[in-house]
Parts: C-alpha cells; structure tokens; sequence
C-alpha cells in the first residue's frame, strides 16, 4: 500500500525539478569549459614563445660545441644551464597543455550525455500522460544512460590497463634499469636511451588514441567528416580491416550536435564490426543533401539475425540501445539491415 502510494505521489513538478538541476549542471560545464578553453589558448600561445627560445638555446649551445675547445668553459655552462631551464619550462607548459585539454574533453563528453538526457526529459514531460508513466519511462531512460556510461568506463578502464598503464609499468622498469648502468657503462645507457624515448612515444600515441576515442578534438575544430578520416584511417590500421570513406553531395558543417551525434553512431556502427563481424571489408558513406544528412556503414561479415538480437534488446546490447537512442534524441531515422553470412548495414538519417 505505502509503495503505490509512493509512486501516485510523484508529478510532473518532479520531472521539472530534475530538468531544472541537469540544466544548471550544463551551465556550470558550459562556463567551466570557455574558461578553459581560454586557459589552453593562453598556454598555447607561451608553448609556442617558449619553443621558440628553446630554439634560439639550442642553436647556441650547438655553435658553442662546434668551437670546442676554443669555447669557453664558463659561457658553455650558462648555455647549458639556460638550457635546461628552458626544456623544464617547455615541458611543464606542454604537461599542463595536456591535463587542460584532458580536463576539456571529459567536460564535453559530460555535456554530451547531460544535453542528451535534458531532451529526453523534454520528450518525457511533453509525451507523458500520467505521472505515473512518466516516472517509469523516466527511470527506464535513466537506467540505459547509466548503463551505457557505466560500459564506457569499463571500455577505458581496459584500454588503459592494456595499453598506457602496462607500457609505462615497463618504462619505470627501463628508468630503474638506466640508473644502475649510468656509472657502470655511459654508452650503453645513451643507447638503451633511445629505446627510452621511443616507448614514451609510443604511450604518448596510446594516450592520445584515448583522448580522440572520448572526445575528438577535431571534431570541434575541422568537424565531421576531417574527424572520421583520422578515425577511419586508424581502425583500419588497429584492425587490419579494410576500410574506405566515402563522401557524397557537398560537404558542409552541421548544425547543433548533429555532428558529434553522427560520429558517435558511427564510431558504435565500426566497434560493432571489430567486436562481432570478423569482416574483412567495411565502407563508410556520408551523404550530404541541402537539408538532410546520411551516414551508411556496410560490412561482409558474418552477419547477425536481427529479429533475434532485437528481440533481445536489454543490457547486453548497449551499442544497439545507444545508437537508437541517439537518433531518436535528434528525431532522426535508423535502419539496421543484417542476415547470417551476408553482412550488416546500418543507415542513419537526419534532417536539418
């Protein structure tokens, strides 16, 4: 009795108060991301001066070398010293250049979500007829968000684990390795340097890889179609898939979140090929019409049957439930097409 009671008691004025805290929490992100965009401008402009006078630095300290023995001891210790001071700054100013931009992609991934949660519960109040379906189609809704970030993170978490954080256990490993061999063998140690430097390489590739796969930069600044070249290129390249974009119809810029909506359906179109498909040949389309936009994303693999997995559309298929809900969020239409042996394809349209 007490649990009908409950629910009977929550109203639509519930619903408006949830909306009213997402839309602040947007606005706090909102503010919070121009002041750090602002920030990363500043830090790129004194990166840029600070290279700049490196170089200045190191074109003396090579001319004073070259002139060696002639050089004077003491001028060539200031050199050094100015030297190192200005590879510790470049380094400090790129380090914090990095955990800005790392900053400003999980505050526009968090926006993304929070927007796409702030229409639903526009939908909702506008759609629903009683309170009590609005709270459970309200709760349904929150309950696949929260499964979707929750598998997300759980994406990271092993990317991270498999990749940087392994890659860098292994570097303090060589860094312990270096020190002991320092005063037993110098050229040794300038050799095992090399290699030093070509795994920091190699995680700081990894590093980004992750960054582009939560938020790509690029998608703010050149947008779609730019970005989904990068990604193209470099699923083909992970996978060894063979892959092609195609772009139709002129190509333009889209309004709102079109663009990273767009990226996301794909980019869970192409996890789905590499999870399950075992293709060997996959196409992306992107077709541009006056006031409309399709993406198509065609494999041969093995295929699936539809009605089944459809059937089936619960926790397990979040990628189905994400990439329906997102085109639903942006009135769009979505058309999966797929059969045992003979690949799958998935179409998405949107007006604009």
């Amino acid at each position: 009795m007490s649990q009908i009671q409950t629910r009977a008691a929550v109203n639509p004025q519930a619903l408006t108060g949830v909306r009213f805290l997402v839309s602040k929490r947007i606005e706090e992100l909102e503010a919070s991301g121009d002041a750090l965009e602002r920030t990363l401008a500043e830090t790129a402009t004194r990166r840029t001066e600070t290279t700049a006078g490196l170089e200045s630095l190191e074109a003396r300290w090579h001319s004073l070398l070259n002139a060696l023995p002639a050089t004077d001891p003491q001028q060539l210790d200031a050199v050094f010293r100015s030297l190192a001071a200005a590879r510790a700054n470049l380094a400090a100013v790129e380090e914090r250049s990095s955990e800005g931009q790392t900053q400003l992609t999980s505050i526009r991934s968090e926006l993304e979500v929070l927007r796409s949660v702030y229409r639903s519960l526009d939908d909702l109040m506008a759609s629903s007829s009683s309170p009590e379906e609005g709270t459970s189609r309200l709760r349904s809704a929150s309950r696949q968000v929260f499964q979707i970030i929750e598998e997300e993170r759980m994406r990271i978490a092993r990317d991270m684990h498999d990749g940087p954080a392994q890659s860098m256990a292994n570097l303090v490993l060589q860094a312990e390795i270096l020190e002991r061999l320092i005063v037993r063998d110098p050229q040794l140690v300038v050799n095992e340097l090399e290699d030093f430097k070509n795994g920091v390489r190699d995680v700081l590739d990894d590093t980004r890889r992750l960054i582009f796969d939560l938020r790509p930069m690029t998608l703010d600044d050149l947008g779609l179609v730019p970005t989904l070249r990068k990604f193209v290129r470099e699923f083909g390249d992970r996978t060894g898939v063979n892959i092609v974009l195609r772009v139709t119809g002129e190509e333009a810029r889209l309004p709102g979140s079109l663009e990273p909506t767009l990226f996301r359906i794909i980019q869970e179109a192409l996890h789905n090929v590499r999870k399950h498909a075992h293709a060997a040949n996959v196409e992306v389309v992107i077709a541009f019409q006056p006031h409309s936009v399709t993406a198509l994303v065609r494999d041969d693999g093995i295929g699936m049957d539809l009605p089944s997995v459809e059937a089936r559309l619960d926790g397990s298929h979040l990628g189905l439930i994400s990439m329906r809900e997102r085109t639903a969020l942006e009135k769009g239409t979505l058309d999966i097409r797929s059969s045992p042996g003979r690949g799958t394809e998935v179409r998405v349209s949107f007006q604009h």
